[in-house]
């Protein structure tokens, strides 16, 4: 841990859109560095909005957002510095080549070239990439778009990981073969915030889940806990028990 700093910290995020929609009600949360942090809720559950807020895309009326000690908004550029993001939509530039699309998000934040070069090579190994590094991404299957953005999104070192639906219509064998990826750079001391309507993938990889509904935190706590508190044998059964049947597809 650094210095006990949690890695992630908001304190009473209150978000509402012109449509009336109450998106998030007064959310407090903390992650300590070097966790592995489960957000499961339905769809308009607001996830998406609590991600957004933390890392910029949204302001929220009210509240805080630190990361690792810095505000998310008075010190962005610090704050943003230490977030890495693979989103559920695959955003590629279909024009660009996968070294091309790495080395790019590197410039963004002003990674020096030479590191920039190094850090390329290390995670094409690393993800299995190296023979398609010439290869326009929109070349690349399904599977291998899922990489490259896991691994555009660890090219500036990022303290935190912000893993939204990472394994979303990928074939079973990928979905696993991802998983070590994950585990593999969260045993290396990297925060994770991961967010599924896979159940089960929440429960093999998360050590501490909340279920986030009607833009409140429902339920916190880890695998075990939560199990305890509500006489549950798996997390699918603690959702189920908390906000319903509707995991959102």
């Amino acid at each position: 841990m650094t210095n006990g700093t949690p890695a992630l910290k908001l304190e009473k995020l209150k978000k509402s859109y012109s449509t009336g929609v109450l998106a998030l009600d007064s959310v407090s949360l903390e992650v300590g560095a070097g966790r592995f942090f489960g957000l499961l809720g339905p769809n308009g559950a607001g996830k998406t909005t609590l991600i957004n807020s933390i890392v910029s895309l949204a302001r929220p009326d009210s509240g805080n957002v630190e990361i690792f000690g810095r505000d998310a908004y008075r010190e962005f550029r610090e704050a943003r510095r230490m977030i890495g993001v693979s989103p559920q939509e695959i955003n590629l530039d279909k024009f660009l080549t996968v070294e091309e699309t790495m080395l790019y998000h590197a410039g963004y934040y002003g990674v020096p070239k030479e590191k920039a070069r190094k850090r390329t090579g290390e995670l094409l190994e690393r993800f299995a990439l190296t023979d398609k590094r010439k290869q326009r991404v929109n070349t690349l299957s399904g599977g291998m778009k899922r990489r490259v953005l896991f691994a555009r999104a660890l090219m500036h070192d990022p303290k935190v990981l912000f893993l939204d639906e990472p394994t979303a219509g990928v074939d079973v064998e990928l979905r696993y073969k991802l998983w070590g990826y994950i585990r593999e750079l969260n045993h290396a001391g990297l925060t994770i915030l991961l967010t599924t309507h896979y159940l089960e993938e929440a429960e093999a990889l998360c050590e501490e889940i909340a279920l986030i509904n009607g833009g409140r935190i429902a339920a916190q706590g880890t695998n075990a806990e939560l199990k305890e508190r509500y006489g549950a044998a798996s997390i699918e059964e603690v959702y189920l028990k908390v906000v319903g049947r509707d995991t959102g597809g």
